[in-house]
C-alpha cells in the first residue's frame, strides 16, 4: 500500500504538468498505517528469560527459614510406584477441530524461488569471478513463503488459489502439501488489483479439495479460523481462532512497485494472521472457505503497535477472480483510456488559474493525457478537464474513480460529469478493454 513518499512524489510530479505556476503541496493529515502483507521473509526465535526460576527460589529459601524443619519427614518409601494416569477420556470433537479436519489436507505451502544474485561476495572472496560462473546464474534460491488452498481437482491437476504478491517476481514455485510432498507449481493467472493469483499441479496426491462458503453470509461476532503457513513451511497447516471483526472493511491497495491500485474491500478478523499466512484461507466452522488471507495492520503511523487486525479477500470475490484467471490467465476489466491525478495534489490558486475550477468543485480527478480512440477521448474529454461523477457516483479520489469503473462491464455505457474550462458538462461513455496505450504512462499518474 503506498506510503506517505509516494503520496509526495505523486504530489510533485503532479504540479509539474502545469507551467508557470508555484508549485505548491497540500498539507496531508496523518492515516493509518496500511496494511502489510504477509510473506515470510526472516524467522525470529525468542528467548524466554530466567525470572520465573529467581522468584521460585526466594519462595524455597523463605520457607527453609521459617522453622518448618521441626517436622519430621516420615521413614519408609512406596516401593510399588505405582502412580498411574486416568482412563479419562475428553471429547475434543469441538467444532473447530471438525473444519479444521476438514479443510488442513487442502492447505499448501507456497515457496517463491529467484535466481540468485550472480555477484556473490563470497565466490569474488576466492577468486572466483561472477561472469564465468554460469551455475550461479541459473541456481535458485528461496526468497519467500506463502500458503496457499487447493480448491479444484481436474483429472490429476490440482489448481490452487493464493496471493499474487506471494508469487510475484519468482522464477519457479514450489508447492508443499500438508503431507509434506514437494510438487513443482506453475501459475495459471494473476490479478494485481485483487491480490489473487491461480497455480496448478499434479494433483494426483492431492485428495483433499476446499469448498467456498458464501461470504455476504457471514456475520461479524461469529467464529473464524485462520489456516495457513506462518513462518513458513516449518509451521506449515497452523490453525489460530478468533472472530469476524467486520465483514466490509475498505482497506488501500498496491501494486508490487508500490503505487496505489486503489481500494478493496476486505473482511477483518482478529484470528492470528503472520507473515507466511498470505493467500491461506480463513474458514468457518462448517469448514467452509469464506475468506483469502492477504494483509494486516501491525502499526499505525505513530509507531503504536496494532493486534489482531488481520485482513482476507472475501469468498464471493475471489470464486469471480479466480474463475476469469482459470478461463483467460488475466481479468479483464474496463477503462476509460485515460491518466490522472487527484484533484487534491494540485494547489487551490492552480484549480483556479488553470483548471478555472469553482469554488464549490473540491473533489474530482484531473485529465493529465487521454489515448487516442479511447474512450474519453471519443466522448471529448482533454488534457486539464477534471471528472467530477462516473455513473452518478461522486469521484472523492483517484482511487475511488477505478473503484466504481470496475463495477462495469465492457461495452456498458455509463454517464460522466466533468469540468472543461470550468464549464460543467455530462456525456455517455462506452467502456472498452484495457488497452496496451495506458501502459507507457509515468509513475506520476494513474491510469483507467
Amino acid at each position: 500500500m503506498a506510503d506517505n513518499n509516494n503520496n509526495n512524489n505523486q504530489n510533485d510530479n503532479a504540479q509539474n504538468q502545469f507551467e508557470d505556476q508555484q508549485r505548491s503541496t497540500p498539507e496531508q493529515t496523518p492515516r493509518p498505517k496500511k496494511p502489510l502483507t504477509l510473506t515470510k521473509v526472516a524467522v525470529t526465535a525468542i528467548i524466554a528469560g530466567l525470572l520465573g526460576g529467581g522468584v521460585a527460589y526466594g519462595g524455597v529459601s523463605y520457607f527453609n527459614n521459617s522453622g518448618l524443619n521441626s517436622t519430621a519427614v516420615p521413614a519408609g518409601s512406596n516401593k510399588t510406584g505405582n502412580t498411574k494416569t486416568s482412563n479419562v477420556t475428553v471429547n475434543v470433537n469441538s467444532q473447530a477441530t471438525k473444519a479444521f479436519n476438514q479443510v488442513k489436507g487442502a492447505m499448501v505451502s507456497v515457496i517463491n524461488l529467484q535466481k540468485e544474485s550472480s555477484n556473490s561476495t563470497l565466490g569474488e572472496l576466492f577468486g572466483q569471478s561472477s561472469s564465468n560462473s554460469s551455475s550461479s546464474k541459473s541456481s535458485l534460491e528461496e526468497a519467500s513463503e506463502g500458503s496457499g488452498v487447493v480448491y479444484k481437482k481436474s483429472g490429476n491437476t490440482a489448481y490452487i488459489v493464493t496471493n499474487n504478491h506471494v508469487v510475484s517476481g519468482s522464477s519457479a514455485l514450489r508447492v508443499v502439501t500438508s503431507s509434506g510432498k514437494q510438487l513443482q507449481a506453475k501459475v495459471v493467472g494473476k490479478d494485481s488489483v485483487t491480490d489473487l493469483a491461480v497455480l496448478k499441479v499434479n494433483g494426483s496426491a492431492l485428495k483433499t479439495v476446499a469448498s467456498f462458503g458464501n461470504s455476504d453470509k457471514i456475520k461479524v461476532g461469529e467464529t473464524a479460523l485462520a489456516i495457513g503457513s506462518p513462518l513458513g513451511s516449518q509451521y506449515a497447516t497452523s490453525l489460530t481462532q478468533g472472530i469476524i471483526s467486520a465483514k466490509k472493511r475498505t482497506i488501500e491497495t498496491t501494486n508490487s512497485a508500490g503505487t496505489q491500485t486503489g481500494n478493496a474491500t476486505v473482511i477483518q478478523t482478529d484470528a492470528a494472521i503472520n507473515p507466511g499466512n498470505s493467500g491461506g484461507a480463513l474458514i468457518n466452522v462448517g469448514g467452509q472457505v469464506v475468506g483469502i488471507t492477504s494483509s494486516k495492520i501491525a502499526s499505525d503511523t505513530e509507531g503504536t503497535s496494532v493486534e489482531g487486525m488481520g485482513f482476507a479477500i472475501p469468498s464471493n470475490e475471489v470464486v469471480k477472480i479466480i474463475n476469469q484467471l482459470v478461463k483467460k490467465g488475466k481479468v479483464v476489466r474496463p477503462a476509460l483510456g485515460i491518466t490522472y491525478v487527484d484533484l487534491t495534489n494540485v494547489s487551490s490558486s492552480q484549480q483556479k488559474s488553470i483548471l478555472k475550477l469553482p469554488s464549490s468543485v473540491n473533489e474530482g480527478v484531473v485529465v493529465m493525457s487521454a489515448s487516442s480512440g479511447s474512450p474519453a477521448k471519443k466522448a471529448g474529454l482533454t488534457k486539464y478537464d477534471v471528472i467530477t461523477e462516473l455513473g452518478g457516483h461522486k469521484i472523492t479520489s483517484q482511487s475511488t474513480l477505478r473503484d466504481i469503473l470496475y463495477k462495469y462491464k465492457i461495452n456498458d455505457t455509463v454517464s460522466m460529469t466533468y469540468y472543461h474550462n470550468g464549464k460543467k458538462k455530462t456525456t455517455n461513455v462506452k467502456l472498452t478493454e484495457t488497452s496496451s496505450q495506458l501502459k507507457s504512462t509515468t509513475n506520476s499518474t494513474s491510469e483507467s
